[in-house]
């Protein structure tokens, strides 16, 4: 497996059946990438999940580990299909039905950043968006079925934590549905990636911690909860949106002077969910 592509950070000892992972968070730009995009070192940034690696790194003191994606998003979307290719971006590509995400230019390899700004002028070659597939995005979610397997062979079960941020702009509409804005969207499929009263453990926890907490709204989950999500099979997949203002500056894209405090907070919850997956713990969540 290609080390460029994730890097994991494992447990002295496995302690649960929880796998967290962050296939957003990869900030290392190669210079051939760079030197083919249109867009200026900061603005490239913008559909990262910055520093979201940093946040859920306490995972392995809690026995589960993290597996984190290196490539950044703009060069390959980990959370999408590989077969998710974008006709107009990619020579040789035909449309076959309607994918609303290759249409925005979100496929696997995305033609734009946030906002919609292009990161390319022209076309790439099919074979450039193979080699990209292979060189990144299989590596990582072969190390990704990996770990899950193993939690399988150790507990039984598997349960899969896909870390995200979304800008505070991203629940606007639902903090006027709902009378409050989330800070927090536990993503599940509407029920087919994961067990309820898994689900609802997680929302417990956060909610204890006094986290404004939405369902699948508005985001339910993207490839990565819909393939891995097998419930019937006890391997669960919950994906989790964290309101980027609570930890950094959205346009600067740092870390603001709450950071340390709130990777704090969240790391309360983040042991609160790896005890989910906890020998003691399973027999309930299983059933």
């Amino acid at each position: 497996m290609s080390q460029d592509a994730f890097r994991i950070l494992q447990p002295e000892t496995r302690r649960s059946a929880v796998v967290f992972a962050s296939p957003h968070s990869g900030c290392d730009y190669p210079e051939w990438f760079v030197r083919r995009s249109l867009l200026n070192a900061h603005s490239i940034r913008s559909s990262e999940d910055a520093f979201v690696d940093r946040l859920f790194d306490t995972a392995p003191d809690m026995g589960a580990p993290f597996l984190v994606a290196r490539a950044p998003r703009a060069i390959l979307d980990l959370n999408r299909s590989c077969d998710e290719l974008d006709p107009a971006l990619i020579h040789g590509v035909r449309n076959v039905g309607h994918n609303p995400r290759v249409a925005s230019g979100l496929g696997v390899i995305p033609r734009v950043v946030a906002n919609g700004r292009s990161i390319y002028r022209g076309k790439l070659a099919l074979e450039e968006a193979n080699r990209r597939i292979d060189t990144y995005w299989r590596p990582y979610h072969d190390a990704l079925g990996a770990l899950l397997a193993e939690s399988h062979k150790m507990f039984g079960m598997a349960i899969l934590i896909d870390c995200h941020s979304m800008p505070r702009e991203a629940v606007l509409n639902v903090a006027r549905s709902q009378g409050r804005r989330p800070e927090i969207v536990l993503g599940d499929r509407f029920g087919a990636a994961a067990h309820a009263e898994i689900v609802d453990q997680i929302e417990a926890a956060f909610a204890g911690a006094g986290f404004a907490v939405s369902r699948n709204t508005p985001f339910a989950g993207a490839y990565v909860t819909q393939h891995y999500g097998r419930p019937s099979r006890r391997q669960h997949a919950i994906q989790i949106e964290i309101d980027r203002s609570l930890y950094m500056d959205e346009t600067r894209i740092e870390p603001h002077s709450d950071f340390d405090v709130f990777r704090t907070r969240l790391s309360g919850v983040i042991g609160q969910i790896a005890a989910i997956g906890r020998p003691e713990e399973l027999p309930l969540a299983a059933e």
